[in-house]
């Protein structure tokens, strides 16, 4: 079942296809719908990311909570960055629609243990709730841009997939430009991964520190 959905052949010759163009210019509803997806709420999702970080260390998360809630910040960074990497990589079908989704209400109810967890163990100031509130959101902000951008797919995805390729991971017929690419996933592993790698090994450290 799972080579079915996930195609090998296809995946062999991806980037041969004619890139994708994001028009910075066009005025298009679809257009304007798109780069708002790709050069705004991905690029700047990083931004309440690593605000959320800052707040984490700045309360000494790893003499407080420590590594548990820091694997569950791992945990989100998973949840939301899968459907990310597969509506940035494969082609926008039920498969994807449906595991955006399923991501995104994963997301939402770790975020909820996120803060019971750290409730009571650390001092959660009112601006990092408010920042959680960005994290929370965007999620479902990224998956309603895709739903507009796809809405067909949407259509296909309630009555069930009828079609053949509706729950197969296959490669985009037009795929992002790999410049874009490339600089998105700096920005997330200079914005995220490794702020986050650095909270991790701090809360094991600590964890080390504090054993008897």
């Amino acid at each position: 079942m799972a080579l079915r959905a996930l195609p090998r052949k296809a995946w062999r010759h991806w980037r041969r296809a004619d890139d994708l163009r994001i028009p910075l210019h066009s005025t298009d509803v679809e257009d304007a719908n798109r780069r708002f997806l790709l050069l705004g709420v991905l690029p700047l999702w990083v931004v309440p990311g690593l605000a959320d970080w800052w707040m984490h260390r700045r309360t000494k998360i790893e003499r407080t909570s420590g590594t548990k809630e820091s694997v569950i910040h791992a945990l989100m960074m998973t949840e939301a960055g899968v459907p990310v990497v597969m509506g940035l990589l494969a082609r926008v079908n039920p498969l994807v629609l449906t595991a955006m989704g399923g991501a995104a209400v994963a997301h939402g109810a770790t975020a909820v243990y996120d803060v019971w967890l750290a409730t009571g163990e650390r001092e959660i100031r009112p601006i990092e709730q408010h920042i959680h509130s960005f994290l929370e959101v965007l999620p479902l902000t990224a998956l309603a841009f895709t739903a507009c951008l796809h809405a067909d797919q949407v259509r296909s995805a309630l009555r069930g997939g009828p079609n053949p390729g509706d729950w197969r991971l296959l490669p985009k017929e037009r795929p992002l430009p790999a410049p874009y690419l490339a600089g998105l996933a700096g920005v997330i592993v200079t914005g995220v991964v490794l702020p986050y790698a650095e909270e991790l090994r701090r809360c094991l450290r600590g964890r080390t520190v504090s054993a008897p």
